[in-house]
């Protein structure tokens, strides 16, 4: 029975989270109710508070949750082989997988919800960033300076190449979507980019 109870009670804190995402990303903070939130979740009110104090509980765990998305992205940034004749091939999958997957239209919705309560939850913004790209950017680095100690890249900060190589790949679709409040890209277009933005890097640093 309690195991039961265990399971019945993980089940309502998993539906509570996944309508509270959906009510913040379609609403906005300021604008989603507990009672939002709770009628989206299929649960009462009181059920809401006994699994969340408050709202800002609430906001911040789902923040705060999805920087578990990145360690798939940090295994493929500390993936790359020292092949020189292989560098760009290598280089142009890993650019492209880096922009499906901070492309995605949730994972932008979120950067934009984020962004817009960073008055509110500064605190919350800096963890978020520190736990998810930070460490993607801290990984980068690091594996831009084995390739540099294997002769491949002539790189004297590699913290700062690898917000280089970064910025080339997104500030064209991020920039886009912050201001337009949705994804404006193809695939054909994210594909350039990659293309495109290690060729300009290799041409900066190799």
């Amino acid at each position: 029975m309690e195991a039961n109870d265990q399971s019945r009670s993980a089940r309502k804190h998993r539906a509570i989270m996944d309508a509270a995402t959906q009510a913040f990303m379609e609403k906005g903070y300021s604008r989603t109710s507990m009672d939002d939130i709770a009628k989206l979740a299929a649960v009462s009110k009181q059920t809401v508070y006994k699994h969340f104090a408050d709202k800002e509980k609430l906001f911040s765990e789902i923040v705060l949750a999805t920087t578990d998305r990145v360690d798939a992205m940090i295994d493929l940034v500390a993936d790359i082989p020292a092949d020189a004749d292989q560098l760009e091939k290598n280089l142009t999958r890993l650019a492209g997988q880096l922009l499906a997957a901070l492309t995605q239209p949730q994972v932008l919705q979120l950067r934009r919800l984020i962004i817009a309560n960073a008055d509110a939850f500064p605190e919350l913004g800096a963890a978020w960033y520190e736990q998810g790209f930070e460490r993607v950017l801290a990984t980068l680095a690091a594996t831009f300076q084995r390739l540099a100690d294997e002769g491949l890249l002539r790189i004297n900060d590699p913290l700062l190449a690898a917000h280089h190589f970064t910025g080339l790949l997104l500030w064209i679709p991020v920039n886009k979507a912050m201001f337009h409040g949705s994804p404006q890209h193809t695939r054909d277009e994210l594909d350039r980019y990659a293309t495109d933005g290690v060729a300009a890097f290799l041409g900066a640093y190799r």
